[in-house]
C-alpha cells in the first residue's frame, strides 16, 4: 500500500481496531518505518493502554488542534520501538472538539515535516464526526471485520463511505477469525467475505487469547519474540509486512460448507 496516511476503521465498535492500529503501527516501525499512530476517540482513548503509553501522555491531539501546544510536544515515543510514536486523544473533550481541517493538517505536518513514513489513524465506532475527521486525512484505510453478518454488513457501509470520499486504497482485515468453526461452517468463511465487501484482503487475524492478555499490559503482540505465522502477534507483523508491497504468504484454511451458504443474498454487492 503505497498510503502514508492510513486510516483503521470497522463500523461498529468492538471487533479489535484499537488492537491493529497498535499492532500494525509497531510492526511497521519495528521493520524500519516511522510511525506514528493516532487515537480520534475523543472522550474515551485507549489506544495509550494497549500500547502501555497511558501514564506519559501529558497533551493531546485536541491540545494540538487548538494551539495550547506544538505537535512535536504531544508526540510520545515509545522506548521499545525508537522510531513508534503515539498521538493520543482527549479524555475530558467531547467529540465537537473536532476539526477535518486541523486533522488535514496535523497529518500534513507529521509526514512533511516532521519525516513520518506512515501515519496510522484509530478512528472510533460508528461513522459520524469522529469517524469522518479520522479519515479525512487518510489517503488509504483497513477496514476491520470479525467473520459475522453483522460485522460484515457495518464493514460494507463504511467500505461505502470511504469509497464517497475517494479513499481507494482499502484493504480488508478479517480478525478473529477461528478455523474449527470455519471448518464447521459455524463462521463465515474468507471467500464469502471476500465477495460480500469487493475489496482486497491484507490479512487474517486468528482469535488468539495472548492478544488479551497484550493489550492488558500494554504490549503489542507483534513486538513479541514469540509472534509466530498461526498467532495474531505474527498475523499483525504479516499485515505489515504486505503494506511494505512483500508477497506474504496466507494461512491455509479449508473451505466451509454449512449454515452461511448463500449468505451473499442478504447483501446487494458490489
Amino acid at each position: 500500500m503505497n498510503a502514508k496516511a492510513i486510516v483503521v476503521t470497522s463500523g461498529k465498535g468492538g471487533v479489535g481496531k484499537t488492537t491493529t492500529t497498535a499492532n500494525v503501527g509497531a510492526a511497521l516501525a519495528k521493520l524500519g518505518e516511522k510511525v506514528c499512530v493516532i487515537d480520534t476517540d475523543v472522550g474515551l482513548r485507549n489506544l495509550d493502554v494497549v500500547m502501555g503509553l497511558e501514564g506519559r501522555v501529558v497533551y493531546d491531539l485536541i491540545d494540538v488542534f487548538e494551539g495550547r501546544c506544538k505537535l512535536r510536544q504531544a508526540l510520545i515515543r515509545d522506548k521499545r520501538v525508537e522510531s513508534l510514536y503515539l498521538l493520543a486523544a482527549s479524555q475530558t473533550k467531547d467529540k465537537s472538539a473536532l476539526s477535518e481541517a486541523r486533522m488535514q493538517e496535523t497529518v500534513k505536518l507529521l509526514i512533511e515535516d516532521e519525516g513520518f513514513d506512515r501515519v496510522v489513524i484509530d478512528s472510533p465506532a460508528g461513522i459520524e464526526s469522529g469517524f469522518q475527521t479520522a479519515a479525512s486525512a487518510a489517503t488509504g484505510a483497513l477496514v476491520v471485520v470479525n467473520p459475522e453478518v453483522s460485522s460484515v454488513r457495518d464493514a460494507d457501509r463504511i467500505i461505502g463511505l470511504l469509497e464517497a470520499r475517494e479513499i481507494t486504497e482499502v484493504r480488508l482485515i478479517i480478525n478473529r477469525l477461528r478455523p474449527a468453526m470455519v471448518k464447521r461452517g459455524d463462521m463465515l468463511e474468507v471467500d464469502d467475505v471476500l465477495e460480500i465487501l469487493g475489496v482486497k484482503l491484507i490479512g487474517i487475524v486468528p482469535e488468539d487469547e495472548r492478544i488479551l492478555v497484550s493489550t492488558n499490559v500494554g504490549n503489542p503482540a507483534s513486538l513479541e519474540d514469540g509472534a509466530t505465522k498461526v498467532s495474531a502477534g505474527g498475523a499483525f507483523r504479516d499485515i505489515a509486512r504486505r503494506l511494505r508491497g512483500e508477497d506474504v504468504a496466507y494461512p491455509d484454511l479449508d473451505a466451509p460448507t454449512g449454515v452461511f451458504a448463500g449468505l451473499r443474498r442478504l447483501f446487494g454487492g458490489r
